[in-house]
């Protein structure tokens, strides 16, 4: 059970296979008295939902949640909230004497388990982080009681051979580039990968902004530690790098540490520093190519519908922190 849940004081267990009836999530640690914003919570889950555009899978799920417990008259109890979806677009037969899928988890989860359910990919399955943001949304709804201006925006930095150097941010598009020339380059070799069964990678940067100094807890629990886990337990994530990371290799100490360009990513010591905390997270590409893809219905590139998720995980370290910093000292 503890390998499905994630957090400390702010706490969510995962639940559902793909092609199972449900997806779910049982969130703990949301203290009594605040007000659930349904808006927050369909807008997250309509930008991670599948069929939303041409780009991504066609699987077609309308990912509408229901609440089953810790919510009355639109207010938290402080006891669990437990929240399921419904899966009702899946099929099933797509996966009948389906070829071992180079760089999926399929085989390794078999080969452990022994008795697993195969149905797109079952919990090893893209369909899991609907749990991860519907409890994303909790804590960000807790966070914006605690922290009125804190801000989470994840963005597309690279996508196969296009990439953005500016990163300016703003209004998403479709591929979660920023910039909308980019956005329909990234559009175009999509619809062609997914065509042709093709698929890519790529690099989503975050930055967290209006944080609070203080949160991260040493030494095994620091904000840097806790959001590479976050972010790295996300299925076809295989990279994390925070602030400058392996840049910084480039330049002598005296000269990285006299400038002013958060090159630490917000966190100095494993503790929040008030400022800007930045990071960056690679995908290798989809698995499922080829004929595999041409065949089933799969994302050519799994980065637009992730960028959700990145902001879920944040959100929930972000959540967790900030009530576990409560108990730092009686100030």
């Amino acid at each position: 059970m503890s390998a499905n849940s994630f957090g400390h004081i702010f706490k969510m267990t995962s639940f559902g296979e793909s092609h199972g009836d449900s997806m779910g999530v049982l969130i703990e640690g949301v203290p009594s008295g605040l007000e659930v914003n349904s808006e927050i919570l369909n807008q997250f889950l309509e930008r991670r939902r599948p069929g939303q555009s041409e780009v991504v899978t066609s699987r077609n799920e309308a990912d509408l949640p229901k609440i089953l417990s810790g919510v009355f008259e639109g207010k938290t109890l402080g006891t669990p909230i437990a929240v399921t979806i419904k899966n009702k677009d899946q099929k099933s037969e797509d996966y009948k004497n389906l070829p071992e899928r180079k760089g999926h988890a399929d085989k390794v989860w078999k080969n452990k388990f022994n008795h697993n359910d195969p149905r797109g990919g079952g919990r090893s399955s893209g369909r899991e982080t609907v749990s991860r943001v519907i409890a994303g949304a909790f804590a960000k709804m807790l966070c914006l009681e605690i922290l009125k201006n804190i801000k989470v925006e994840a963005m597309t930095q690279k996508m196969g051979p296009i990439e953005d150097i500016e990163l300016m941010g703003g209004l998403p598009t479709q591929t979660g580039f920023s910039d909308n020339d980019l956005n329909e380059e990234a559009m175009e070799m999509l619809l062609e990968a997914k065509a042709g069964g093709k698929s890519y990678g790529g690099v989503a940067f975050c930055r967290v902004s209006s944080v609070s100094a203080g949160l991260g807890q040493p030494v095994f629990k620091k904000m840097k530690s806790e959001l590479a886990s976050a972010v790295m337990s996300i299925g076809a994530v295989n990279g994390f790098e925070i602030g400058d990371g392996f840049e910084a290799t480039d330049k002598e100490g005296s000269v990285y540490h006299s400038e002013n360009t958060g090159q630490y990513g917000g966190v100095q010591g494993g503790i929040t520093n008030g400022e800007d905390i930045t990071f960056r997270v690679s995908f290798k590409p989809t698995s499922s190519v080829l004929n595999v893809a041409k065949q089933g219905r799969h994302d050519p590139c799994i980065i637009p519908r992730a960028l959700v998720v990145i902001e879920s995980m944040v959100w929930m370290v972000l959540a967790d922190h900030l009530l576990w910093s409560r108990l730092d000292n009686l100030k």
